[in-house]
């Protein structure tokens, strides 16, 4: 609760989760809120402009933009959602390993991790993909197996931070397990910087499964999503732009609130952050006073 009042102290960040969720909740309710099946064809309607009916028009096949562009939402946004946590728990766990454990297994466990983070993660998911082929289920494996490490170096670090606090000493004095340890006294201090990683991972990751698809390695048709329908459009971008208009607008709306959100959750997880941002926010108020006083002097 303490976290969700600082960001909504904060005007953008809470337009920014507003968007964000807003999104999810409509991605969820897609059957219930999409005016027509996105995927059915009616080429009477082919490349229609808005009407009641349909209020984004029609594509080339006569489906609804509007539909699609809802739909589309599961794929672009919600999918994504549960490879950013898959890699995310896993990347956490070999992290926790790493740094609480430490002798060889840190050894061979940071050696693995140099291993994937060595290649570029985009270049390296297209090899996947090409590799396993398209489809979401393919573009879903690459996140999580190119994504993990980065999770497990921010986690391991965040746990040797406080692996060898007083408290975690007097705990193993106790006789507290390693797991209890890790859960109860570790794993509070490291959530933080796990969920500014993973946010900011987020809207990367939205980018990149868009970007997929436009080249046609991402999710198939008749399947929705943003970045194959920007794709199906390119053949009339310019007598039709509204048609790789509105999901690019979409996409671009909410990669910039997820990340705004992630800059704010920085700020609202690191106090100390907050007050320096502060302190320097007074500091250049009082100069600008002061310099208009002697100004209006």
């Amino acid at each position: 609760m303490r976290l969700l009042h600082r960001l909504l102290q904060d005007r953008l960040a809470a337009l920014s989760l507003i968007v964000v969720a807003a999104t999810m909740l409509i991605g969820l309710a897609a059957p219930l809120i999409a005016p027509h099946p996105p995927n059915l064809v009616n080429m009477e309607l082919r490349f229609a402009g808005a009407s009641w009916s349909y209020w984004l028009g029609n594509d080339h096949l006569g489906r609804c933009v509007l539909s699609r562009l809802i739909y589309g939402i599961r794929p672009s946004v919600l999918w994504v959602l549960v490879a950013l946590l898959a890699s995310a728990g896993l990347g956490a766990c070999v992290g926790f390993l790493s740094g609480y454990y430490r002798g060889r297994l840190d050894v061979w466990l940071m050696r693995l991790c140099d291993v994937m983070l060595s290649f570029p993660g985009y270049v390296m998911t297209l090899a996947i993909v090409g590799i396993l082929g398209a489809g979401m289920t393919n573009i879903l494996a690459a996140f999580v197996l190119m994504k993990w490490a980065w999770f497990a170096r921010v986690t391991r670090t965040a746990v040797m931070q406080v692996a060898d606090a007083d408290y975690v000493k007097f705990a193993k004095l106790t006789g507290a397990s390693g797991l209890r340890i890790m859960t109860r006294y570790i794993a509070p201090v490291a959530t933080p910087d796990l969920a500014v990683i993973a946010s900011s991972t987020y809207g990367s990751m939205i980018l990149q499964i868009s970007g997929l698809s436009f080249l046609g390695l991402g999710i198939q048709a008749p399947h929705a999503e943003w970045g194959m329908m920007m794709n199906e459009a390119r053949s009339v971008m310019f007598t039709r732009p509204e048609l790789m208009l509105v999901p690019g607008v979409a996409v671009i709306l909410l990669v910039s609130a997820v990340n705004f959100l992630s800059d704010s959750l920085q700020k609202a997880l690191d106090p100390k952050l907050m007050r320096a941002m502060r302190s320097a926010e007074s500091g250049l108020g009082k100069w600008l006073r002061g310099r208009v006083r002697k100004e209006a002097a």
